[in-house]
C-alpha cells in the first residue's frame, strides 16, 4: 500500500504520530502553541458552490476516489458531464441569505474560541477576492459577486474577530482547477487521481508555475485579510515525498508570511516536520492521550459539507466528544456546513447553542486546562487547571440511573470535592483507588444531566 493510500480513506485523513511532531524553536511559536492549547473549541466550516448539491466537497472530481465520492451522483453516468456540472456550480452560487455577523454571534454563543474556514478546497474555488484566478467568489460569472458580502473570507474573518474569536484559514495545497496542477492535454481521461496530471520532475517549469501560484494565494490571505492566527493546510499528498514528489517549498511561503504575521501557526497536516505545528486527527479521537499539541476535526452532522437530510449530533453527544478530546490533551474543531442560501442549518444551530449553554456553566473544566491522570476512563474525563482537578462524570442518556454515591477513579489525595454550579463542599471518602462522593439530594430528583462536573481540590 502506498503512502498516499495509507494517508486518506474515503476522503478522511489519517494523522501524524506524536513521534513525527517537531517542536518549534521559535519562542513566539511556542508561546502561540500554549495559547492554542488553551482554546479547546473551534468552529470549522466547509462551504462553497458544492453546497448547492448537498454532496461531499470536491472529491467527486477525482476518478480514483469515485468509488465512494460519487455515491450520490444520480443525474448522470457520464463522469465528464458530471465534472462539467460540478465545475460550473460557481455560475449558480448565490447565497443571498448569508449573514456573517449572525454566524459569528451563533459561534460565540456556542462557546467557540476560534474559526477554521475553508478559503479554498481541492476543487480550487476561492472564497476570497483573489487576483490569481477567475474561479473565485467575486468573479462576474458568480452571481454573488455584486453582493455587499461578496468577498466572503473578508466578511467572515472580520465578523468573527469582532466577536473575539481567532482565525484559522483552511487552504488546500492541491488545486484541481488551475492548469498548473491538472494541466489540459495531460489529464488521464477517466483515471485522474488527486495529485497532478503530470510528474513535476518531468515538467519542472509547469510545476514552478504551480508553486508560485500557491505562494501568491497564501500571501494574499496572510497580507490582505487582517490577522490570521493559523494557516491550516490540507491535501497532505502535496509533499516532497509520496507517490509523486510535489515539493511546493512550503517553508519559503510560511517564512514570508511570518515576516508579516510572526505569530502564525502552520498546520501542514499529515506531513510531519517543522510546518505541522499541531497534529490533526479527522473524524476520530486518538486511543490514548497525546502530549503534543493536537486538534480533532469532527462533524456536527455526518459530513463536512452541507447535506439536505443530514442528522446533527445532540448537545449530549457533543459534550461527550469534547470532554474525551480535552481529557486526552486535544482541541476539538466541530464542523458545520452552511446551506447554499447562506444560513446555518437549524439543527446544527440548536446543538451549538445547547453546547454553549453547557460550557457557560462548566467551561472552567474545559478552557485553559491541561491533561492529568487518569485522563479518560469512558465515564469520567479528567482535566486540571492549577490546584483544581476536574472530573466530568458523563451520562449516556437522560434515563441513566442516578446514584446517591458516585465513584470517581481519582487515585490522588483530595482535600475537598465540590460540584460545579452547586454551593458548598460534598461529602466524600476514599474507596479503593478512587473517591466515593455523595450527590446532593437536589441532583437525584431529576433526569440524568449531560454530566456532573466535580472540582477536586488538593489543598
Amino acid at each position: 500500500m502506498s503512502v498516499i493510500d495509507q494517508e486518506i480513506e474515503q476522503g478522511v485523513h489519517s494523522f501524524s504520530s506524536a513521534s513525527e511532531w517537531v517542536k518549534p524553536e521559535d519562542p513566539v511559536i511556542l508561546q502561540r502553541l500554549e495559547w492554542f492549547q488553551d482554546q479547546k473549541l473551534a468552529l470549522m466550516m466547509h462551504w462553497g458552490p458544492y453546497s448547492q448539491l448537498g454532496l461531499v466537497e470536491s472529491w467527486a472530481l477525482s476518478d480514483d476516489d469515485g468509488d465512494w465520492a460519487r455515491n450520490d451522483i444520480d443525474w448522470t453516468d457520464d463522469s465528464a458531464e458530471m465534472k462539467r456540472s460540478y465545475i460550473d456550480l460557481n455560475k449558480t452560487f448565490n447565497p443571498i441569505r448569508f449573514r456573517p455577523d449572525q454566524w459569528a454571534k451563533t459561534a460565540a454563543e456556542g462557546g467557540f474560541k476560534y474559526l477554521i474556514f475553508t478559503t479554498k478546497h481541492h476543487d480550487g474555488f476561492c472564497m476570497w477576492d483573489t487576483h490569481t484566478t477567475d474561479y473565485r467568489i467575486t468573479d462576474k460569472n458568480t452571481p454573488f459577486h455584486t453582493h455587499r458580502y461578496a468577498d466572503i473570507c473578508k466578511h467572515v474573518f472580520d465578523a468573527f474577530r469582532k466577536e473575539g474569536m481567532a482565525i484559522a484559514a483552511y487552504f488546500s495545497k492541491a488545486d484541481w482547477h488551475t492548469p498548473y496542477y491538472w494541466a489540459p492535454g495531460m489529464d488521464r481521461g477517466s483515471q485522474m487521481w488527486r495529485g497532478p496530471s503530470y510528474d513535476p520532475q518531468d515538467y519542472p517549469w509547469l510545476w514552478e508555475n504551480f508553486v508560485q501560484f500557491t505562494h501568491e494565494q497564501i500571501m494574499e490571505l496572510t497580507t490582505r485579510y487582517g490577522r490570521i492566527d493559523i494557516l491550516w493546510l490540507d491535501a497532505g499528498w502535496v509533499r516532497e515525498g509520496g507517490r509523486v514528489k510535489q515539493d511546493i517549498r512550503l517553508g519559503e511561503a510560511v517564512k514570508r508570511a511570518r515576516r508579516i504575521q510572526p505569530w502564525l501557526l502552520a498546520v501542514d497536516r499529515t506531513v510531519g516536520g517543522p510546518y505541522e505545528n499541531y497534529v490533526t486527527p479527522e473524524q476520530t479521537i486518538p486511543d490514548k492521550p497525546m502530549t503534543v499539541p493536537w486538534e480533532s476535526c469532527i462533524t456536527i452532522g455526518t459530513s463536512f459539507s452541507f447535506g439536505y437530510e443530514d442528522r446533527y449530533k445532540s448537545a449530549r453527544e457533543l459534550v461527550h466528544i469534547l470532554m474525551e478530546v480535552v481529557a486526552k490533551g486535544g482541541n476539538l474543531a466541530l464542523n458545520v456546513g452552511p446551506q447554499p442560501d447562506g444560513r446555518l442549518p437549524k439543527g446544527a444551530v440548536r446543538s451549538m447553542k445547547e453546547l454553549g449553554a453547557w460550557l457557560k456553566k462548566y467551561g472552567e473544566a474545559v478552557y485553559g486546562t491541561r491533561i492529568c491522570a487518569p485522563y479518560y476512563t469512558g465515564s469520567c474525563a479528567f482535566t486540571c487547571n492549577g490546584a483544581a482537578v476536574y472530573c466530568t462524570y458523563l451520562y449516556p442518556d437522560e434515563d441513566a440511573p442516578l446514584s446517591e454515591r458516585l465513584y470517581l477513579p481519582y487515585p490522588e489525595r483530595a482535600a475537598a470535592v465540590e460540584l460545579v454550579g452547586v454551593a458548598g463542599e460534598l461529602e466524600f471518602g476514599r474507596e479503593g483507588e478512587g473517591l466515593s462522593v455523595r450527590l446532593p439530594a437536589s441532583e437525584l430528583a431529576r433526569k440524568a444531566p449531560i454530566a456532573h462536573v466535580f472540582r477536586i481540590r488538593n489543598n
